[in-house]
């Protein structure tokens, strides 16, 4: 793994906390914590490159701020599950896998790639199989 991938991993990693943690406070119905005071309190405990903090950054602000499309394409494929029963890690490696599929200029399967291996790290047994699953049949219908 390149030092560039390696960078890109923990910015997805980074990234992924910041909206779990915001999914999960939100679900308390606890005060929500602005996004970008989430972001500095989590992305405090990585150790981070300025351009791997950057891109974790612009994925937790790219997720908050299109957070509705991205819950509409993941609802369209992700055959009966519903978002509010998906598990929070999953929901939220999807949401940020879709915003990078559909908002960047990254390669569809280095984004299939991660966030398996997001779900691998931070999910369930099936967390992986699940992911894998919706991503691809996203992919294939952006690929169209």
């Amino acid at each position: 793994m390149t030092s560039r991938s390696a960078s890109r991993r923990r910015s997805r990693e980074a990234a992924l906390q910041v909206l779990y943690a915001a999914d999960v406070k939100g679900r308390e119905g606890s005060e929500s914590v602005p996004l970008e005071e989430a972001f500095e309190r989590v992305s405090a405990h990585f150790e981070l490159p300025e351009g791997a903090r950057a891109f974790a950054k612009e994925l937790c602000c790219g997720v908050a701020s299109n957070r509705e499309d991205l819950d509409r394409s993941l609802a369209a494929h992700s055959e009966h599950w519903r978002l509010e029963r998906m598990a929070a890690v999953d929901r939220n490696i999807l949401r940020l896998a879709v915003y990078e599929l559909l908002r960047t200029p990254t390669p569809a399967s280095i984004v299939i790639d991660e966030a398996v291996e997001l779900a691998r790290r931070f999910g369930g047994e099936r967390s992986p199989t699940f992911v894998n699953g919706v991503l691809g049949a996203l992919a294939r219908e952006v690929a169209e």
